[in-house]
């Protein structure tokens, strides 16, 4: 039995038991998958796979409990990899941060400015998607942290750790009517066309879920994921836009102007999500309270033990 097998087989569970695409993700030939799968179960003596000629139809009960062992098995390998370089190369590496558009634009460069200056040797990869998406990531191990407000908490492989708090305003063109009311309300925005986040984007439960409280039935538009699209489309007079205050610069936006909306909405919390199953090399930690200070080493690492206790505790 061998690492290259296990990854083999884990990939192809992975893409849905499409060889072709497990062969373009792990830079090979179908056909040297297709070997070495059948070959690691003439190895076990039990089928993993259920076949239709030569397609890959289904998983065995038996080989879903493989599978499944495997994929810890090369979590676990990946970890001793880790231990060993924080131990040579403290300061090399890679940190894989997984988060949205609206934390990749406007919240993390700051952060990302002082660990490369801290950490110059470590090599920084931004994934952007939803948050169904960059959690998946993360518990794939695909990347090291997700950072959203949406989904994290759907992953029970993850440990969750709060961040910050934030709010949203709503903004407008100049001289938009919006701006001459005493107190912006709900019954006013609704009035008019709204542009604001895809459903599974920044908050936008919060903000759907106060209209239905109102009884109020908003006219959306136009969504997007990305927070400078929304910007763009109210300057071109498509509607108002609702967003994260985070996301207006009054100098960057110098044709819209933002009304502040957090009396309007419940206020959302950004999130990191790591793994419960995987090593933290020291620069992820310095990374994580860089950007949440209050998130020091010590008290992640109280998180991921009391998350490892507890998810052996269910799984007993």
């Amino acid at each position: 039995m061998k690492l290259q097998q296990l990854r083999y087989l884990c990939e192809t569970a992975n893409q849905n038991m499409n060889l072709s695409k497990a062969a373009m993700k792990l830079h090979t030939s179908q056909p040297a998958i297709s070997k070495q799968i059948q070959m690691l179960e003439e190895e076990l003596g039990i089928d993993i796979f259920l076949r239709n000629g030569k397609r890959i139809v289904q998983i065995t009960p038996p080989g879903q409990l493989i599978i499944q062992t495997a994929t810890k098995m090369l979590r676990d390998a990946d970890n001793l990899k880790k231990i060993a370089q924080e131990f040579t190369n403290e300061a090399n590496g890679t940190l894989t941060i997984a988060t949205t558009h609206t934390q990749a634009r406007y919240a993390l460069p700051p952060v990302i400015k002082r660990f490369t200056a801290r950490y110059p040797k470590v090599k920084l990869i931004l994934r952007q998607g939803s948050p169904m998406q960059i959690s998946a990531l993360v518990t794939s191990g695909e990347a090291d942290i997700a950072i959203a407000t949406e989904a994290i908490e759907h992953f029970h492989e993850l440990i969750m750790l709060p961040c910050y708090e934030w709010n949203r305003c709503v903004i407008v063109p100049p001289k938009h009517p919006l701006l001459k009311l005493k107190k912006l309300t709900l019954e006013a925005i609704s009035q008019y066309p709204i542009i604001t986040y895809d459903y599974a984007f920044t908050g936008r439960s919060k903000i759907n879920q106060a209209f239905s409280d109102r009884g109020l039935e908003p006219n959306v538009v136009l969504t997007a994921i990305d927070s400078d699209v929304i910007k763009t489309y109210v300057e071109l007079g498509l509607g108002v836009g609702i967003l994260a205050n985070m996301a207006f610069d009054a100098k960057r936006d110098k044709n819209l102007r933002s009304i502040d909306a957090s009396h309007l909405f419940e206020s959302s919390t950004t999130r990191i999500g790591i793994s419960r199953n995987n090593y933290i090399r020291g620069y992820i930690f310095d990374f994580i309270e860089m950007f949440a200070p209050h998130l020091n080493h010590a008290t992640i690492q109280a998180k991921l033990e009391s998350g490892r206790y507890n998810s052996s505790e269910n799984a007993n």
